[in-house]
């Protein structure tokens, strides 16, 4: 599926990409509501339709993915209720032998995420994977989500990349439409981004279950000389 010899830039998402999206699904679609519920004394399916409509009036802006927005609106401390529930932050399978053996590669590694900055350090507190990475971009910090061009563009100021030799894995097909539109050549999607729902079987990009499907090959470790092989 990948021609590793034609890839020099790997651009990486976080949230159903590297990490299990079951934690931010859990979050927003169940554990949120009910205290929305309780705070307002009103049932969980009508907390649970209000957020619906609140949340999917701006998807794809920067105050969809903002928690200092969500914070305000609702009148909650979304980053310290997230962080009650950061146990369940997760990698999904094969994410560090992937990483390890991008990062011992020739290839720049980038995570490129729309989650707001204080998600970012909540989740690298419990999984800690930005070692791996020549760099880590927030869309917040570019003032463009992923949706627009506008992020690649400022993306391709700040860490120069060939488009036609870089590879784009994001499990948001939206996201994936913009950077094709860019001209992002390779473009990957996850069949599964959540572990906990059923796989995607209608993505219209090239998807994968886990990693190990394309996995890079490992680095090759100089020869060692055998003793009494060297040079007189």
């Amino acid at each position: 599926m990948i021609d590793w010899d034609n890839i020099d830039t790997v651009l990486l998402d976080m949230d159903g990409t590297l990490l299990d999206l079951h934690f931010d699904n859990y979050f927003w679609q169940e554990h949120l509501p009910r205290l929305y519920a309780r705070k307002h004394q009103i049932s969980d399916e009508e907390s649970s339709a209000h957020l619906h409509e609140q949340t999917s009036s701006n998807q794809g802006t920067l105050d969809w993915y903002c928690l200092d927005h969500w914070s305000r609106r609702l009148d909650m401390d979304i980053p310290a209720l997230k962080r009650e529930l950061r146990h369940m932050i997760r990698l999904r399978p094969h994410v560090l032998e992937f990483l390890t053996r991008l990062h011992h590669s020739h290839r720049d590694l980038v995570m490129v995420t729309n989650a707001h900055r204080v998600t970012l350090e909540i989740k690298m507190e419990q999984v800690d994977i930005t070692r791996w990475f020549d760099r880590v971009v927030v869309s917040h910090d570019l003032k463009s989500p992923k949706e627009e061009q506008d992020f690649w563009k400022k993306l391709q100021v700040l860490h120069p990349f060939n488009p036609d030799r870089t590879l784009l894995i994001d499990d948001t097909e939206r996201i994936l439409d913009s950077a094709q539109e860019y001209g992002i050549a390779h473009l990957l999607t996850l069949l599964q981004p959540d572990s906990r729902r059923q796989k995607r079987i209608d993505t219209r990009f090239p998807g994968i279950h886990h990693f190990d499907e394309i996995m890079p090959a490992a680095p090759v470790k100089a020869a060692q000389l055998s003793p009494g092989s060297g040079e007189a």
